[in-house]
């Protein structure tokens, strides 16, 4: 078997039905492969459509609900294919997606391969990778660069979960998806441990599916769990790869504010906002800001503020 399709469920039949489909007419001609549903508890009646399929597609059914880490990883382990796909199960697949994912797999040093994903509803850009921001939280990048359009994909720090391919060995090297996640942050990590290991993660720009982005409501709190968790075990890696985020915010800042960029600060953070080397100074800054939302989290999630305890110890950026 050349490739695991591995699709994690939770209602949402219609979506499924519709990701299956897709699915099914665009792949290659030939490919062996096979289709890995695996139903984290669903009561909409997925599980009685599922139990109507046949091969290529085979079927998980989970007794109690793991979440999308566990499910995913419960899934990988019984897939018999080099490559491991995992998509939503609120993908729509367009013609041309699979190939050149698949192709970047063979470049040097690359673990993951994600794609271009655009909103089913407003056809807008929705992710071309994963990147941190001025806090040192995780968010979709929404850029397309020009140099890279033209070679036909980009590096990045992370991809989401929604649509990626991985090697079966990389997966298993790696350990997969860390479950301590819940339905968020799991991907990121996995990505900083590829990176941390001296692999790459990359986005195929060539390859375009659409994506029913999620609303689910009660999420919010959800994803500030898995922030933290992420912060916690990323720490000096996210400073590091939030570091220009937080010098283009700063500099912004004063710009709005009418400042002129007369002291050092300002000056360090232009430059690395432009691409140069980053100071000491511009990573104290981004520290001081990671520190604030550590603050936060212990306030929002815990009741109560830590003490704060700083740290000038920068790893090299992943």
């Amino acid at each position: 078997m050349q490739v695991s399709f591995i699709i994690p469920l939770y209602n949402c039949l219609a979506h499924t039905q519709e990701c299956l489909r897709t699915l099914q007419a665009t792949l290659p001609a030939g490919l062996a492969h096979e289709i890995i549903f695996v139903d984290d508890g669903s009561t909409d009646g997925t599980r009685a459509w599922l139990a109507t399929l046949s091969a290529p597609c085979r079927i998980i059914l989970n007794e109690q609900n793991l979440g999308f880490a566990g499910a995913c990883n419960r899934a990988a382990a019984v897939a018999d294919s080099e490559f491991l796909f995992f998509l939503n199960n609120d993908l729509v697949l367009l013609p041309g997606w699979f190939g050149p994912m698949l192709g970047l797999l063979d470049r040097p040093h690359t673990a993951l391969v994600g794609n271009i994903q655009l909103s089913v509803r407003s056809g807008t850009l929705d992710h071309a990778g994963v990147r941190f921001n001025e806090k040192g939280k995780p968010e979709h990048d929404r850029t397309r660069p020009l140099l890279a359009r033209l070679r036909g994909w980009r590096e990045v720090t992370a991809v989401t979960g929604a649509c990626f391919g991985i090697r079966r060995t990389v997966w298993e090297r790696l350990g997969g998806f860390d479950p301590g996640f819940r339905n968020g942050g799991e991907d990121v990590d996995l990505a900083l441990r590829a990176g941390a290991a001296g692999l790459r993660t990359l986005v195929s720009l060539r390859s375009v599916v659409g994506h029913h982005v999620s609303a689910s409501l009660g999420r919010k709190l959800r994803d500030e769990h898995n922030s933290r968790r992420l912060a916690v075990r990323w720490r000096g890696a996210i400073v590091s790869l939030s570091a220009r985020a937080w010098a283009r915010h700063h500099i912004t800042t004063l710009w709005d504010r009418s400042c002129v960029f007369d002291d050092a600060l300002a000056r360090a953070a232009l430059w690395a906002a432009l691409g140069g080397t980053i100071a000491h100074s511009v990573l104290d800054g981004m520290q001081s800001a990671f520190e604030r939302e550590i603050v936060r989290w212990h306030v929002l999630l815990d009741g109560a503020a830590p003490p704060v305890e700083r740290s000038r110890a920068y790893p090299p950026r992943i």
